[in-house]
């Protein structure tokens, strides 16, 4: 593991340059003081969507310069405490990932370093008597997902494929959110729903995707990486989760629901700033009402989709943020029609 360095890369400049961009964002107040040392630590390449949003947003505080930061990528959840450790023993004051594989090891490392805040992904709620220093997040983002549910009505005939990583309630009240978006506009709409077992497995999603295909889906929810390619080879859409893939999949991406970690972040470093970093649920940072999450552009398919579909989203989307309107939460497994 190297602590402090940076290796130059193609998709370091492509993930760099849209932190670069978010950096104009930034509050004052997170910009105001001595950078703190920020560590990312990653069971997946930063690539993979949900990883490559955090990555982005600390790219663009480090290039604010408001904290001086290093990540470990591809670390197993076995070595996931002793990483952790690491990084505490170097002077790291925040560490930021994901402990969903290594939940009970990673709070008693936290429980060690009682002077590090962690910032870290968990299917659990913070216990403030246990672990005072650790505040949990997820990406939320079930409101975009409600938007590209009712943009995917209007674009299907009706079977929908749903390709997702695991059955995990941050996972399970996308698709669900999803499902009733869907239903807003097709009401009869039947759903494919299966699960990989695995956060970064493309052939497993692609040819998981290629059976719903098989079995009639003319639509295609990408929860993982890998489901985007099978429906362009197939001639079939697709809507995307957390990150924008349309570039790749013009034909194929019709929209996306959108994660944007920087409220989170922000917020988690301005509290270490002020000495308040304390148990918190940051997941709320991750609603459309905090700015966390947004529904992609159509690009390539402007026009494409029905008008009085577009008016639904605006009108929804316009509640949503209005606090008007509050998108159902269901974190209970989702099944196949």
């Amino acid at each position: 593991m190297t602590i402090g360095t940076f290796t130059i890369s193609r998709r370091g400049l492509l993930l760099g340059g849209a932190a670069v961009a978010a950096a104009a964002n930034l509050p004052r107040a997170v910009l105001a003081q001595e950078p703190v040392r920020m560590a990312g630590i990653y069971t997946v390449p930063v690539e993979q969507q949900w990883v490559s949003r955090i990555h982005i947003a600390a790219e663009a505080l480090k290039a604010a310069g408001t904290v001086d930061y290093s990540y470990t990528e591809n670390v197993a959840n076995t070595d996931y405490p002793r990483v952790m450790r690491e990084y505490c023993e170097a002077g790291v004051k925040l560490i930021v990932g994901e402990i969903f594989g290594a939940e009970a090891e990673a709070r008693e490392v936290c429980a060690e370093y009682p002077d590090v805040a962690f910032l870290l992904g968990s299917s659990f709620m913070p216990d403030e008597a246990a672990n005072p220093n650790l505040s949990v997040f997820d990406n939320y983002i079930q409101d975009a997902a409600y938007l590209s549910g009712i943009v995917a009505g209007g674009m299907t005939a009706g079977n929908i494929g749903m390709v997702g990583g695991f059955p995990i309630p941050e996972v399970n009240r996308l698709i669900h959110a999803f499902m009733a978006g869907v239903r807003e506009v097709k009401a009869d709409a039947t759903f494919q729903v299966s699960f990989i077992g695995s956060w970064f497995d493309p052939p497993k999603a692609k040819e998981t995707a290629f059976a719903m295909i098989d079995g009639g889906a003319d639509l295609l929810y990408a929860e993982r990486f890998g489901v985007s390619d099978a429906a362009k080879e197939r001639g079939v859409l697709a809507i995307g989760n957390v990150i924008d893939t349309q570039a790749d999949y013009p034909d194929t991406v019709v929209t996306s629901a959108l994660w944007h970690f920087e409220p989170t972040l922000n917020a988690a470093v301005a509290a270490v700033q002020a000495g308040s970093f304390k148990a918190e649920n940051y997941g709320t940072y991750s609603y459309m009402i905090a700015g966390g999450c947004s529904l992609a552009p159509l690009g390539t398919f402007e026009g494409k989709v029905p008008a009085e579909v577009m008016a639904l989203v605006a009108e929804k989307e316009a509640a949503i943020k209005a606090g008007s309107f509050t998108v159902a939460i269901d974190d209970s497994e989702p099944k196949s029609s």
